[in-house]
């Protein structure tokens, strides 16, 4: 079977040495923390798709702080093999735009960086944290991962 190829982008959206987390449940039908991010749609940048999901999962309009990293993982969606590309963003919280998407977010919440570890469940993500502390203030880079 053919390996299909996605493309996302999100934020680690950080104020106040805390970042934003959401609750999802994922293609095993678990519960997890995570952070914010979603397909890029037709003609839309990494950015702006960066932007628009993380506004859309978390009520947040936010800004963009600087590259963070490129993550490539792979899985199987419904027994085909996916490979997947996430750009992802530092992001800093600007206003409050509205609600959550009540279908995809089960609850957003605001965590000290340092500890956010503990409630993540994705190596990718606990990779991601780890780049986020070390350099708070400007970090950009890549890495790969294996990500259920």
């Amino acid at each position: 079977m053919k390996e299909a190829k996605e493309y996302a982008a999100g934020g680690v959206v950080g104020r106040s040495g805390k970042v934003l987390l959401v609750k999802v449940t994922n293609l095993q039908g678990e519960v997890v923390w995570t952070f914010p991010k979603g397909h890029l749609e037709k003609g839309e940048t990494w950015l702006k798709a960066a932007l628009r999901e993380v506004e859309e999962e978390t009520g947040w309009k936010c800004r963009n702080a600087g590259a963070l990293a490129n993550v490539t993982y792979r899985f199987a969606r419904n027994g085909r093999p996916v490979f997947k590309r996430v750009r992802w963003y530092r992001m800093e919280p600007v206003e409050r735009s509205g609600k959550p998407d009540a279908v995809e977010i089960m609850k957003t919440k605001w965590v000290e960086a340092r500890g956010a570890a503990r409630l993540l469940s994705y190596p990718s993500d606990l990779k991601l944290i780890a780049r986020y502390t070390a350099r708070p203030a400007a970090f950009a880079g890549s890495h790969s991962s294996s990500h259920a």
